[in-house]
Parts: C-alpha cells; structure tokens; sequence
C-alpha cells in the first residue's frame, strides 16, 4: 500500500487544478460548521468538539484516506452511538472508545477486510439508516418547539415521554425562529443555488432572533457557555485495561459504522466522478483520524455522504479539497467562534431535521418494503430494532435474520432429479407414471450449491430415490457451483451407502466442487477414474461394467442399446478405462 501523496489522487496536478479544490474546500467548509456543532450537541457533547472534530478528522481522512473526493467529519449517523455512550459512560470513556474504534479500523484496512463491507445486505443499511433517521429528526423536536427542562435518555420511547410530558413548554419564539431558518434551507437551493441554505438559514434566523426576542429564546451561549476561539488542547484519556474490556463493543459499534458510512460515500464519489478508490486505505486513514481526533476531543468521524458530494459538485479535483475544508473551518473557529454563540437551537433544529430526511432512504424504504419479500423483513425488523431498541441489536438480529432467509432461499434452489436418455439423445427426467428407469443404471441431475442448507436434504432425496439399489449411480454435477465441508460430509454419506452394493460416477464436476473432494480426500476413494467430463462417456463405461446385461431400462439408452453395443466402441471405452476395469 503506497502512503506517497504523490500518487494517482494527485496524477496531472496542475493551477487550474488548485484554484478549483480551493473553491471548494471553502465552500465545504463554510457548510462543515454548523453541521459540526449540530452533530456535536445532538450527540450530548459540547458543540466546539464537532468543530474539533470536522478540523482535524476532516484533514486527516482527506490526506492519508483512499479516496480522491472524500470529505470527513461528524456525521448524523453517530447521533444516538455517541449520545448513548455519553450517557452510559460519560464524555471521558466516549474519547476512549473512539480511539478504540481507530485501531479497529486500521486492523480492518490492515487485514484486508474493506471489501467486505460489500456482503452487509442494502435492506440491512437500509434499516439502520432510517432508524437513526427517526432517531435524530424526533431528537430535534424539543429544540424545534423551544421545549424546556428536556431530559435526554438512550431510549426513543422515553424521549418520546419527555416531549409529551413537557410539551406546555413550547416557546412561539422558538418555533416561529426554526420555522424561518427550515424555510430558508428548503427554498434556498431554487433562489440562491450558489449559497449554502443551511448557513444562509442560520445566519437569517439567528440576526432575527437576536434583534427582536434575544432574552426570549435558548442560544449556544446560554446553554453551553460559548464555543472558545482557541485550538483545542491536547488530552491523553486514561486508558486501562478495565476501560478497554468495558468499552470495546461500542468501539466496535463506532468502528463498523463508520467503515459502513466512510466506505458508502466512497462508493457515491466513485459513481459521481468515474473514479475508483482504494477501500482498505481508506479505513485506515479513517481509523487514524479517529485515534488522533480524540487526543483533541474529538468525537468519532467518517465519511460524509452530502458534504463529499458538494465537494464534487464545487469542482473538487482532488483530496487537497478536503485538507483546505477543514483549514477554512479552523481558520473560522479562531476568527468567528464568539459570533457562533448567538446561533439559537431552534435554528439548529430544523438543520439537522433536513439531514434526517436526506438519510432517511425513504425512496428505497418504500421500494424495499412494497416488494414483501424477505428483504422486506428484514429491513423492518432492523428498523423497528434500531429505533425502539439500539443499533448494535438492530444490526446483529437484522444480519442474522438476512442469513437464514438466503440460506433457506439457497436450499431451495438445489434440486436433485432422476433422469433417463430419451430417444433425442437428450436426459429427461422420468416420467412419473413409469415404476423405475433402469434398474442396473440410474442417473440423476444435481443444481445448485451443496451446502449446509441444502445438504441433508439432497441426501435424503437421493437416498429415497435410489432405494431399488442399482448397480451404477451416475451423479450430473455440472449445474453445482459451490459445495461447503457440511455438504462434502452429506456426500460422503450417501458415496459410503451406495458403495456397498455399487459404484458411483460423478459427471461435469465443477473446479471449487472437485478442489474440497481432493482436499478431504475423497475424490481418491470414488476412485480417480470414476470422474467423467460428459454424461455420455459415463453411461458407455457404465454398459461395460454392468457386462452389457440387456433389460428394458437399458434400451431406453438412446447412445447405444446394450445388445448392439458395437466391438469397435466397446474396444473404445475399453481403452479409456483400462485401469479401473482391473
């Protein structure tokens, strides 16, 4: 893996190139800090430490990430992790599990494990995704209606409580100033396309409130003391050994999250650009970010979907864009910090209600959920587990539940059918009226992948299929692609049956098939010359081995009856099978 800035995300670097990711870094940046301090106080933390986060996540993700476009930081899809470790454990112990998080996700990109992430199911993602969804949007109702002596908990169910039992609260003053700045983030892609709506709702709204009503309504300043327009100080936590065994799971929650999130929006740069990125080095600049991030209180950062698309769409050409962005956010954060105070919550709120609907997926949501199949269930169970539950269950019973409805979908796929030679030289299976096909022959046809969820029946299948015990059992295993060690064992059972009274020819064998056979040895003891490429050359060395005994079932053999089996074609065979016939 290649760690020289000087590679492919930098090829053809040129001026024209530097203004473009200037222009952009700036844009980006400008629109990072009201996302960053949004996130940071839905999450329960103080808003200066999204800021934090945005600055030094956000450079670090661009300089020794995997991707050319990637813009790192806070994002909303670790509102309820960070505020259910914040609650559980305090702010110290979340420090910790970031960085813990960090090192997972550098063991993820070290071993290769990038790729990975592909196989979680989209109905999965989906289901998550939404949940959190819901999670935030209805986490910003209080602040949307000015709500006050709002207790936050883990639980959706409980904070519902909260809303209720405080609703005689509401403030007009709140409603109307949210009512303004979610006006003005909606209309303002069609009036002002080229203004960032979410920092031109912010700016209107709080010049509003703090002119007419600013004793009326909750601000940053009242409610966490102002953001310091100072670089943050660096703090090493406490690690121990109790720490770590107590905050592992949710680091690993933070860890597959955000290699989820980082590796999706790496995914929509890709499509957006034509470019391609490279998801192992991707996980481990994002793990680095986040061991560093926290040194500085940091709060655990990945990659932003919507803030890596308006880099690409402000003409960002390369990860230096990334680097200016998060450059243009310090540069604010020591210039602007004192004004940023004055922003009321309820103008946060509908600023995070808007990003709540952007990830909501309700597109997909209701495309999954129309088809009520499978995937419809499981992207239910996972988003009614997510909302009313927690993430870490949602996901662990929503990938489960994924795995038994493939497999069982898998087991049906495999299918093992008897079938005879027809007069067109074709093998047709036998008709259901007829009693048996040949009695000294039978042949069957095997689809699909012979694995642990499909083995026991293919045997049980095959067993009562073949209780007439032929002489020859020719097994058609072309149409197999995939055979597991649960499904060489049901294999070997039904070899080890059969071989007692005959011998058994396998036809077409597929190479990952035949590769677990040879490695458990059982190839050898079916006998190397008992593996045939086509059906035809297995019934002819089957007619030698039964010594060309006429019957009723033979003459349904359109190759060749067994009585007029030429001495020239039996001289053929005879050749070919030498050694087996010893």
């Amino acid at each position: 893996m290649k760690w020289s800035l000087v590679d492919n995300r930098f090829a053809h670097y040129s001026f024209a190139s530097l203004r473009k990711d200037i222009n952009s870094g700036i844009i980006v940046g400008i629109i990072a800090i009201p996302l960053g301090m949004a996130f940071a106080i839905a999450s329960g933390v103080k808003p200066e430490y999204g800021i934090y986060t945005t600055i030094i996540a956000g450079i670090l993700i661009s300089l020794l990430g995997g991707s050319k476009f990637q813009i790192g930081g806070p994002t909303g899809a670790f509102i309820p992790i960070v505020l259910g470790i914040v609650l559980s454990y305090g702010f110290e112990n979340l420090l910790i599990a970031g960085f813990l998080a960090g090192i997972i996700l550098i063991l993820f990109g070290v071993f290769k494990l990038g790729s990975l992430i592909k196989y979680i199911p989209r109905s999965v993602t989906i289901g998550f995704t939404s949940g959190i969804a819901v999670i935030i949007f209805t986490g910003q109702i209080p602040n949307f209606l000015g709500m006050k002596d709002i207790e936050k908990h883990e639980a959706f169910l409980s904070n519902m409580r909260e809303i209720f039992q405080h609703f005689e609260t509401i403030s007009p003053y709140s409603i109307f100033t949210a009512v303004i700045c979610l006006v003005i983030i909606l209309l303002s892609p069609k009036l002002f396309p080229k203004l960032p709506g979410p920092l031109m709702g912010l700016i209107i709204s709080t010049i509003i409130a703090a002119i007419f009503y600013p004793s009326e309504i909750a601000t940053i300043d009242s409610m966490y003391g102002g953001i310091p327009n100072t670089l943050p100080s660096f703090h090493l936590p406490a690690i121990t050994w109790d720490r770590i065994t107590l905050l592992i799971q949710p680091a690993f929650v933070i860890a597959i999250l955000g290699a989820i999130e980082s590796l999706l929006s790496a995914v929509v740069a890709d499509g957006m650009t034509n470019s391609k990125h490279n998801s192992n080095k991707e996980l481990i600049g994002q793990g680095i970010a986040n061991m560093i991030a926290p040194l500085f209180g940091g709060i655990p950062a990945t990659g932003a979907i919507a803030r890596t698309a308006t880099n690409i769409k402000s003409g960002a050409v390369s990860p230096l864009s990334g680097i200016i962005h998060g450059i243009v956010v310090l540069v604010i954060l020591l210039v602007l910090a004192p004004f940023a105070g004055k922003i009321p919550l309820a103008s946060m709120a509908p600023l995070l209600m808007v990003v709540a609907w952007n990830m909501s997926e309700q597109k997909s949501f209701r495309t999954i959920l129309q088809t009520k199949t499978g995937d419809s269930l499981v992207l239910s169970v996972t988003f009614l587990l997510t909302v009313f539950f927690d993430l870490t269950t949602a996901v662990e019973i929503g990938l489960f539940l994924a795995i038994i409805i493939f497999t069982k979908r898998m087991s049906d796929i495999m299918k093992t059918s008897q079938v005879l030679p027809s007069h067109l030289n074709k093998l047709e299976k036998i008709d259901k009226k007829r009693s048996h096909g040949c009695p000294q022959i039978s042949i069957f046809d095997v689809e699909g992948p012979l694995f642990f969820g499909a083995a026991q029946a293919f045997e049980q299948t095959l067993l009562r299929s073949i209780h007439r015990k032929p002489e020859i059992l020719i097994l058609r295993m072309g149409k197999v692609p995939f055979m597991d060690l649960t499904g060489e064992a049901y294999f070997a059972n039904i070899i080890q049956s059969f071989s007692k009274h005959g011998k058994v020819l396998i036809c077409g064998i597929n190479p990952q098939p035949e590769s677990i056979l040879r490695k458990t040895g059982l190839y050898e003891k079916i006998g190397v010359n008992h593996f045939f490429m086509h059906t035809g050359e297995a019934i002819d060395y089957s007619l030698l081995l039964v010594n060309k005994q006429q019957c009723d079932g033979c003459k349904h053999f359109a190759f060749q009856e067994c009585e007029t089996f030429s001495n020239q074609q039996e001289q053929g065979i005879k050749k070919k099978t030498a050694i087996a016939l010893k």
